[in-house]
């Protein structure tokens, strides 16, 4: 074993340095990062923070909880949203104390603007929730919570790439890891372990995120035999730069932007009157593209505008600097005087590893949970987002319930719950699996094969779905697969052999999409995100649940879980 430590986090964004921080000086904790630390998928958030503070106008948390509750189209669990909004406010607060240099109001307070799917009085006129700085928010939280990891004493082993968890029936005892400079595995055991690897939104050709975000977490997890919850609940962010993916964030109409078609008329008024362009993700994406499909794109193209004109330069600057450098350099065009051509981009997981509210990783619908495995951030399912997350939840997600997940492990590790790492839990799945692939000398390629997934998962499994283009995908995932068995590698070197990596990171983006469109298929009704042109009616009576979807081999298995009610009965949502 190469090195042991009480606590072992794996991801450097947001909620794996929140959890670091929680424990740092108290206990042995490292983190590990696929990545430089710093240059983690977190740091691209831009808009902001949700918090009801109400330093700009009356807020409060049972308003917040109300929104989120609505926005998941009723599948988020209540008991945990209730957490997530409650000690919004309390979270915030902290960052600031700790340096997070947030944007200010006249008054000196943290300044707050609109973001879509936040209102007053359960449902109203929209409200000012979103705490920011700038429209680099991630940015600055991920860097003020690495300075404190720093300040704390937290290891780092950077570019390190999880390969395998250390898991026998006592629980998890550590994990075997990829070290990219070298090429070797690498075996860390822990007492415990939190998993925040973020999510795999490169399952898609057009995505926000990051080339490193391929689910290596969920599915080493999966493969473990432990089940995806809600994987079939994926978000579009409706104003990606055409083409690219590159994120125009929610703010930019929070700051008064305005969607318009090829006429130029602001269509958001004939989908969500009230809210119009702030209204939930899902319904904006769904606009969108019903626009572009009805011939109103612009220039009878596949894209709209967005359009910033009205905002003035000197705002533009001040709220929204790097929102117009992207502009400018990804899309040329000047967006002090064009309107931006936009197309919704994959953004955000809602499913993922299944955890209590403390971060236990939850091993079936019983909830009973593996001892020692935690995991949190966009990786994990807590269910505070349902079928739909709303914009500036993200963030708070990360900071609530990492702190929560580093809080319950300090404290089983204080009860003295956990035995730690054993020699005897062998590595050799792990070493066996890298091998192999090193080995490999087939025909098949793997940027064509991710190409073609990509592509697949774009036709069949993006904003719109139908039971027979879910087919058509099942067929040609299992095709793929087949095919990901004659893959080869080129490259004989070890150190920073990128084409290994990329063979390791497809095998992970294959299972996901297995799940991904099994769990869509099972669910015969349309909820958030998940829009099904066939069954296009919520269907709280069948489908007011989770689904929890376990691999049998080369299958998937799919159960279901009540949704945790609350004080919020399911509605139908209008906006």
């Amino acid at each position: 074993m190469d090195a042991r430590h009480d606590a072992l986090i794996i991801g450097a964004g947001i909620a794996g340095l929140r959890a670091a921080v929680e424990v740092a000086g108290r206990i042995d904790v490292a983190v590990v990062s696929k990545v430089y630390p710093t240059r983690s998928h977190s740091g691209a958030a831009q808009g902001g923070i949700a918090a009801a503070l109400g330093n700009e106008e009356e807020d409060r948390w049972e308003w917040h909880m109300f929104d989120t509750v609505k926005g998941s189209d009723y599948l988020g669990d209540q008991d945990a949203i209730e957490i997530l909004a409650r000690d919004a406010p309390r979270a915030v607060l902290e960052l600031e104390h700790m340096g997070v240099p947030f944007s200010r109001a006249e008054d000196g307070k943290i300044a707050q603007r609109t973001f879509g799917g936040h209102t007053r009085e359960l449902g109203g006129a929209a409200v000012k929730r979103a705490c920011y700085a700038s429209d680099r928010t991630g940015r600055v939280i991920m860097d003020t919570l690495h300075d404190q990891c720093v300040k704390g004493g937290v290891r780092f082993y950077s570019e390190l790439v999880l390969a395998d968890l250390l898991l026998d029936r006592q629980g998890c005892r550590g994990a075997v890891l990829l070290d990219l400079a070298s090429g070797e595995l690498r075996t860390v055991g822990s007492r415990c372990l939190l998993l925040a690897t973020g999510g795999f939104g490169k399952i898609y050709r057009t995505s926000s995120n990051c080339f490193a975000n391929t689910g290596d977490g969920q599915a080493i997890v999966l493969r473990r035999g432990l089940p995806m919850e809600d994987l079939e609940f994926v978000q579009f962010h409706p104003t990606g730069i055409r083409g690219l993916g590159i994120l125009i964030s929610e703010a930019a109409r929070g700051e008064g932007g305005i969607l318009r078609n090829g006429s130029g008329e602001r269509f958001m008024e004939r989908y969500a009157p009230t809210n119009k362009d702030l209204a939930p993700r899902d319904i904006v994406s769904r606009a969108i593209l019903k626009e572009i499909r009805e011939g109103r794109g612009v220039g009878g193209e596949e894209h709209v505008h967005l359009d910033l004109t009205g905002i003035g330069e000197e705002r533009l600057l001040e709220r929204l600097w790097e929102i117009t450098s992207f502009a400018r350099i990804y899309a040329g065009v000047d967006p002090v005087k064009e309107p931006i051509p936009v197309l919704p981009t994959c953004h955000y997981m809602m499913g993922g590893i299944p955890t209590t509210v403390d971060g236990e990783v939850v091993r079936g619908v019983d909830g009973s949970s593996v001892p020692g495995l935690y995991a949190a951030g966009e990786c994990a399912c807590v269910s505070v987002h349902g079928s739909n997350r709303l914009g500036c939840n993200s963030l708070l997600d990360l900071v609530v319930f990492g702190r929560r997940a580093g809080k319950a492990i300090r404290r089983a590790l204080d009860e003295g719950r956990f035995a730690g790492a054993d020699a005897r839990v062998s590595d050799e799945g792990a070493r066996e699996r890298l091998e192999s692939l090193r080995r490999a000398r087939g025909r098949e390629r793997v940027p064509a094969l991710r190409g073609e997934l990509q592509g697949e998962m774009m036709e069949h499994c993006s904003v719109f779905r139908t039971g027979e283009g879910l087919v058509d995908a099942r067929e040609a995932i299992r095709g793929l697969r087949e095919r990901y068995r004659e893959i080869g590698v080129s490259s004989e070197g070890r150190r920073f052999n990128l084409e290994v990596l990329e063979a390791l990171e497809l095998g992970n983006l294959l299972d996901l999409a297995q799940v991904m469109v099994e769990s869509a298929l099972f669910r015969k009704e349309s909820r958030g995100a998940h829009y099904r042109e066939d069954f296009p009616e919520r269907d709280d009576e069948n489908f007011l649940a989770h689904t929890f979807a376990y691999r049998d081999g080369e299958e998937v298995r799919i159960e279901k879980k009540p949704v945790a009610p609350g004080r919020f009965e399911p509605k139908k949502r209008s906006y």
